[in-house]
This record gives structure tokens, C-alpha cells and sequence, in this order.
């Protein structure tokens, strides 16, 4: 009882750090530059860097949680990004800050579908949309709070720490979920399968070719490399696919493969994530480089977003409940309708602050989706398979933002006829993933996924509850 009862604050510690450290990172960017000596390509790897260990260990972490129990894997992984932060604070180079930010990423990678896991194995089904509403708020205010603290970090010069503060700042709430994990409901494998190693190789090195060349390939001219890049990353990935069928010990689990709701919902996660994550890049983007906002102003005008992220969120089980990936669909084209509507707005004046009101109305429908899609492809999960979606659904997130934040920094720097028409020219990349988005919404509600309809059949305690309400309604 008492696992239960800290379960939330201590996994939830762990992601708001976790998603922290995507975008705080970006605004000391100009920062490390200066105060390490470093080129442009160092830095970039700086930033790439955490994403491409974080992206690469998640499907395999997920299936090393199964069979060794999430709440071992879930305090190694904190204990590794606690290691990474203290080492990227204390960075004497650019070669160690690379590497201290790929120990960082990994130790992430170890824990994100631990916490999935935990919240569906440790929850009790009642509780569960709520708890998934929160998880959702969490990771939106996380995101979004990046640029603000880093700004705020950066700029206030505390103890001439610098940069380094942005790095330091996460250590004390890292070390706190270290603490808590002794409280977590201990879990036992679920199932005696090994881990299949073969398929861990590839699957990590798919990604990592995958991503690598996103994050770089545009700063750096598109050479050679990242093509061969693209290219080894097929092979991988095709290989990862073929082990899947004939391998014994599969890493993403059979009964997952034959799930039209886990399907969709992994297909959904990872377009929705297409968007958002490059919606904000751009956003802070132009509001720093065409319209000359300092960082820590640019931040304050996406502050609507997040605030609004956890009123969408915390509305969400109810919606999701009362209107299944009705709501999703609803969410996705507010989001879409919010591009298009940002566009002539974003600048000074009363274009500005209508800017922020439309920014207010995204950022609930991000909520409101993150909690709600996570309820629906969750609900339907059960024993064995749990470990694999809570592995498939954080790395659609990594790989749909890496791919995403590409193609809209390839439309917003393409020439367009200056800075106010490239932005439109993006927004209109982000409208039409949004309303991509909302189709597969739709898709996923004509396979009947509603949260009533997909979740399993009920266990023997409430089979009586069950049958209470049949009478009911007959």
C-alpha cells in the first residue's frame, strides 16, 4: 500500500527531469560554446547526444525491465542519470560534456518505460486514467519548462556557475527519485524469457543511424555520412523486423504484433510527436532569431502552452472515457487549427497577445491528447506484453520528434521569401501532420478502440461488478 502510495510522486520526479533535460539544454546552447571553446558541431552533438542514447535503449530497457523487474531497472537508470548530470556540470572539454550527455541520455532510456510499466502494474485499474492524466501534464509542463528554467538559469549568473547550472539543477530532484525507488512496489519478471540480444543490436543501432543523421544532417550540409547513415539504418531496422517473426525470445512481444489498438496507437503516438516537439522548436526559433525575443522573454510567450498542458491533461480521463479517440481526433485538429491561426499572429502588440491566447487553446488540446491517447493504447495491455507498449510508445515519441523537429527546420529554412513566410510555410507543415494526425485518430476509432471496448476481460473480482451493471442495462 504504502508503494502505491509514492509511486506517482517518485516516477513522475523522474520523468519531469528526464523531458527537462530534452530542451534546457537548447538555450545554454550559445552558452557552452562560448565559455568551452566549442564549434558548432560540437555543440549540436551536445544537444543530439541525449536524445540519441535516450531514443536508442528504450525498447530494449522495456523488455530488461520485464525480466529483471521495473523498479531494479528504474533505480539503475536514475543512478546512471544522476552520474551523467553530475558529470556534464562538471564537464572540463567538449569531448567529456558529449560523452557525460550520452551517459545522461542512457540512464533515461533505462528508466522512461519503467515508469509506464510501474503505473500499469502498480496502479489499480480505477485509478489508472488518472494517473496517466498526470503523467501526460508532466511531460508537457516538463517540456515546455526547459526554456524557461534554462533562461532563467543562464541569465541569473548563480555562483558564476554558468551553463553549468542548467545541468546541476536536475541533480537534487534526480537523487530524491533515486531515494523514492526504495518505496516503489517491488515487481517480478513477468514472463522467464531472456533478452533477445540480437535484436537489441539492431534495434540500437537502427536508431542511433536513424537519428544521428537527423539531428546533424541539416547544420552540417547533408555529407555523404548521413546518407550512409539512412542507409544502414533500413538494413538495421529491416533485420529488427525480421527477428520479430523468428527469433524465440522476440524483444517487443508477440501478442503486441497482433494488437490493432497498440498498433494505431504507436502509429498515432509517433506522427502526434511529428508535430508538437517541432511546433515548439519552431515557435522559440523564430521568436529569437527573426524577431529578436532574448530567451528568456521567448520562453514567457509559450508559457500559455504549458500552463494549459495541464488543464487538457487533467480533463482528459474524463473525456477519453466519455468520447474515446473522439477526443483525440477533437485535439488534433485544435492543434492544427492553432498552426494556422499562429501564423499572422506571433509579434508585437495585440497580434501578440492574441498569439498567446491561441497558444493557451494548443497547449490544452496537447494535454488533453498526451493523457488521453496513453489511456486508450494502455487500457487494452495486459501481463507480458505491458513492458514492450511501455517501451514502443516513449521511442515513437523520440523518433517522431527527431524526424519531426528535420522536415520543419528543412521548411522553415528553405526560401521562402523572408523570415514571417517561412514561419507560415512551417506552420503549414505543422497543420498538416495535426490533421494527419486526427485521421489516424478516426482509424483507430472505426477498429472500435474505445476505452470500454478495448480493455480486457475482467478478473475474477469484478466479474460480480460487472454483471451488476449488465442487469442494469437490460
Amino acid at each position: 500500500m504504502n508503494g502505491q502510495r509514492f509511486l506517482l510522486p517518485v516516477v513522475l520526479s523522474a520523468t519531469f527531469v528526464q523531458l527537462l533535460n530534452v530542451t534546457i539544454a537548447q538555450i545554454a546552447a550559445p552558452a557552452i560554446q562560448s565559455g568551452l571553446g566549442a564549434g558548432p558541431g560540437a555543440v549540436q552533438l551536445v544537444l543530439a547526444g541525449y536524445t540519441l542514447a535516450y531514443a536508442c535503449l528504450l525498447i530494449t530497457a522495456a523488455r530488461l525491465g520485464d525480466r529483471y523487474g521495473y523498479r531494479r531497472l528504474f533505480a539503475l537508470g536514475t543512478a546512471v542519470f544522476t552520474v551523467g548530470a553530475v558529470a556534464c556540470a562538471t564537464a572540463p572539454g567538449t569531448g567529456w560534456l558529449i560523452a557525460a550527455r550520452l551517459v545522461q541520455g542512457a540512464g533515461s532510456g533505462l528508466v522512461a518505460p519503467q515508469v509506464l510499466s510501474l503505473i500499469h502494474t502498480g496502479v489499480p485499474s480505477d485509478r489508472r486514467p488518472r494517473a496517466l492524466a498526470l503523467y501526460g501534464a508532466t511531460m508537457g509542463v516538463a517540456s515546455l519548462a526547459g526554456p524557461l528554467v534554462g533562461g532563467l538559469l543562464v541569465g541569473a549568473h548563480l555562483f558564476d556557475l554558468g551553463w553549468r547550472a542548467v545541468f546541476l539543477v536536475t541533480v537534487p530532484v534526480a537523487l530524491v527519485s533515486l531515494a523514492g525507488a526504495v518505496l516503489l512496489p517491488p515487481t517480478r519478471a513477468t514472463d522467464g524469457q531472456r533478452v533477445d540480444w540480437v535484436g537489441a543490436a539492431l534495434a540500437t543501432t537502427g536508431f542511433a543511424t536513424l537519428i544521428l543523421p537527423c539531428a546533424l544532417g541539416r547544420e552540417a550540409g547533408w555529407p555523404w555520412w548521413t546518407w550512409v547513415s539512412f542507409a544502414v539504418a533500413a538494413v538495421a531496422l529491416a533485420g529488427f523486423g525480421l527477428t520479430l517473426r523468428h527469433r524465440p525470445d522476440p524483444l517487443i512481444h508477440p501478442s503486441v504484433l497482433r494488437d490493432a489498438t497498440a498498433r494505431r496507437g504507436v502509429l498515432l503516438v509517433f506522427v502526434f510527436n511529428a508535430g508538437v516537439p517541432s511546433f515548439t522548436y519552431l515557435l522559440f526559433l523564430h521568436l529569437q532569431s527573426a524577431l529578436g525575443y532574448p530567451a528568456l522573454s521567448a520562453a514567457l510567450v509559450s508559457t500559455p502552452f504549458a500552463a494549459a498542458a495541464v488543464v487538457g491533461s487533467r480533463v482528459a480521463p474524463t473525456l477519453s472515457r466519455r468520447l474515446g479517440p473522439t477526443a483525440l481526433t477533437a485535439a488534433a485538429l485544435v492543434l492544427a487549427a492553432t498552426a494556422v491561426a499562429l501564423a499572422p499572429l506571433i509579434g508585437t502588440g495585440p497580434g501578440r497577445r492574441a498569439a498567446m491566447l491561441v497558444l493557451a487553446a494548443g497547449g490544452a488540446a496537447f494535454g488533453l491528447f498526451t493523457a488521453a491517447v496513453f489511456t486508450l493504447v494502455l487500457a487494452g495491455v495486459r501481463g507480458a506484453a505491458a513492458g514492450s507498449v511501455s517501451g514502443l510508445l516513449p521511442t515513437s515519441q523520440q523518433l517522431g520528434g527527431s524526424i519531426g523537429v528535420t522536415v520543419a527546420g528543412l521548411a522553415y529554412f528553405a526560401p521562402a521569401g523572408g523570415a514571417n513566410a517561412a514561419f507560415a510555410h512551417a506552420m503549414a507543415y505543422e497543420a498538416a501532420v495535426f490533421v494527419l494526425t486526427a485521421l489516424i485518430a478516426l482509424r483507430l476509432r472505426r477498429t472500435g478502440s474505445t476505452p470500454e471496448r478495448d480493455r480486457p476481460r475482467p478478473t475474477c473480482e469484478t466479474h460480480r461488478r460487472t454483471d451488476r451493471r449488465s442487469t442494469l442495462r437490460h
